[in-house]
């Protein structure tokens, strides 16, 4: 070896910069971890087991819904403790009042979430609804909000009905197909057609056609959340953008950027050429490009992709999630299925065969069905808010004192924890609808049942999602008997390798033809 290479001026220059970086995060992580015990705030205790614990889960170690009860649990009686991520002080809520104060009360303290990725590393992302900021969070929310009214789910509703029937005519036609279904793919191409014909006004068939280019970018989209290198890329474009910017480090591929930028771009022009209306996402976001006045924000090409975008995504994913657990705890828990068809089967018999906006409304055993499955299995497993104000919150317990929480912490709402805490959801475990029949629902106790969010920034799409899932099972159950299969798994045992909620081997079901 050249020792002379030791003593050169870059490999000097590196060595410097690498001691510098690595002083910075220890300093870095050491002051957030004892951040909360200078504060007299309850925390996890152990710093180093804590901030381990965190690592376990980037390592595919311990899955993220262990992780999450870890520190729901560990202080029982605390209305909130500390927490670190990493290197930013965090707090988690663990009280319904509180959680209702920032999420709704106090919500001028906390208006937005927090910064996820930098608009100039990845504008296709970073200018959607869910993450933008102050007015323009607003604004294009009061622009989006029109999309998602009661009359606007009543005109998409034929449109969503018809990829439902399109799907279960297809598992009709091909009943070697039925055997054992793996649920995440055949829904995902049912929610992709979905999003393509209600969002973008395309139509799609995608268990025909099942390598359409729409359906292949929606797999590849849902990839960023999967394994330890896209979470640590994730990481790296959070913590260091301006880096990330200089070697084009992005969130999503270019070529996806520039296929959904291509679709929009060509949606538009087509439209405008031939005076085309059709009130859906598209038409709504082209109104408000062409919003004039003075403190109105200019509208770009980009804005109106990056809202289209975000839709496809929670479309494509969220719903199908849903969908998939609904039918699992269906097929293991025969007696509800049972229940649930003959409410499906007396309103189609009602509608001559067929499932209105307005029948598909007055489905009760429905909505206790997807509700119980949004509880056990909410969307996401926290919400978070970002604090853009002092504030000062409540004594977390008896021997602690008040603490004032700076701009920029983050509070994190810790969804699964409330859902499967026994306090509010007996046997939480447990399967059952009986919760949200009109009889128990009033039990519940306030901003414990949260898996759209609550408050402004719940989530925008939470209708269209719902009457999405209602249609679909509606059809399936009319046709189906859905069955546990040698691959099913219960109880579920959830996958280490995604942050998401997915059981180990993924979701599988059969479908039995019913006669009819």
């Amino acid at each position: 070896m050249d020792l002379s290479l030791l003593s050169s001026p870059f490999v000097l220059l590196l060595t410097t910069l690498i001691v510098i970086v690595v002083f910075k995060v220890v300093t870095a992580v050491h002051n957030t971890y004892f951040y909360w015990k200078k504060k007299n705030v309850p925390y996890l205790p152990d710093s180093l087991s804590s901030f381990a614990m965190g690592w376990k889960v980037l390592l595919n170690r311990v899955n993220f819904v262990d992780y999450t009860k870890y520190m729901y649990n560990y202080h029982p009686d605390a209305k909130y403790i500390g927490l670190a991520d990493f290197s930013t002080a965090v707090v988690l809520l663990r009280d319904p009042e509180l959680i209702k104060d920032v999420m709704v009360k106090d919500f001028e303290y906390f208006p937005d979430h927090r910064n996820m990725l930098d608009e100039n590393v990845e504008p296709l992302f970073s200018k959607n609804v869910f993450v933008l900021r102050g007015d323009r969070w607003r604004e294009m929310r009061n622009t989006l909000s029109p999309s998602f009214t009661a009359s606007k789910m009543k005109f998409m509703f034929d449109l969503i009905s018809e990829c439902s029937q399109d799907f279960v005519n297809y598992l009709i036609d091909n009943p070697e197909f039925c055997h054992a279904i793996d649920t995440k793919d055949t829904f995902r191409r049912y929610a992709n057609d979905v999003i393509a014909t209600v969002a973008f006004g395309i139509n799609v068939n995608s268990m025909k056609d099942r390598n359409n280019e729409f359906f292949l970018k929606g797999i590849e989209i849902t990839k960023f959340g999967t394994g330890f290198l896209p979470i640590i890329k994730m990481l790296i474009i959070r913590s260091f953008p301006r880096l990330s910017k200089f070697f084009g480090l992005t969130f999503f591929s270019p070529t996806t950027g520039k296929f959904f930028k291509q679709i929009v771009e060509e949606t538009i022009k087509v439209r405008e050429e031939k005076g085309i209306v059709r009130p859906d996402m598209i038409h709504l976001l082209m109104q408000a490009r062409d919003k004039e006045g003075e403190n109105v924000h200019k509208m770009t090409l980009n804005d109106i992709v990056s809202q289209a975008f975000i839709f496809f995504v929670a479309g494509f994913e969220t719903s199908a999630t849903l969908m998939c657990f609904v039918a699992h705890e269906l097929a293991v828990n025969q007696d509800v299925q049972d229940r649930l068809r003959e409410e499906v089967q007396r309103h189609f018999a009602e509608g001559n065969g067929k499932i209105s906006y307005e029948e598909l409304s007055k489905m009760s055993y429905m909505d206790m069905v997807v509700s119980e499955a949004l509880r056990k299995y909410p969307p996401a497993i926290f919400s978070d808010r970002l604090c853009v104000k002092k504030y000062e919150l409540p004594v977390p317990q008896p021997g602690y004192k008040s603490v004032t929480i700076e701009p920029d912490h983050v509070v994190l709402v810790p969804t699964y924890g409330i859902h499967h805490d026994p306090k509010y959801f007996p046997n939480p475990d447990k399967f059952d609808p009986e919760r949200f029949s009109e009889e128990n629902k009033d039990n519940i106790s306030p901003y414990t049942y949260l898996p759209f969010g609550h408050g402004p920034r719940k989530c925008i799409g939470n209708r269209f999602v719902l009457m999405e899932t209602k249609i679909l099972i509606a059809h399936i159950l009319q046709k189906f008997t859905i069955k546990a299969t040698e691959k099913t798994i219960d109880p579920i045992v959830f996958d280490k390798k995604v942050f998401a909620l997915q059981p180990v081997g993924g979701f599988w079901v059969g479908l039995e033809k019913r006669e009819t």
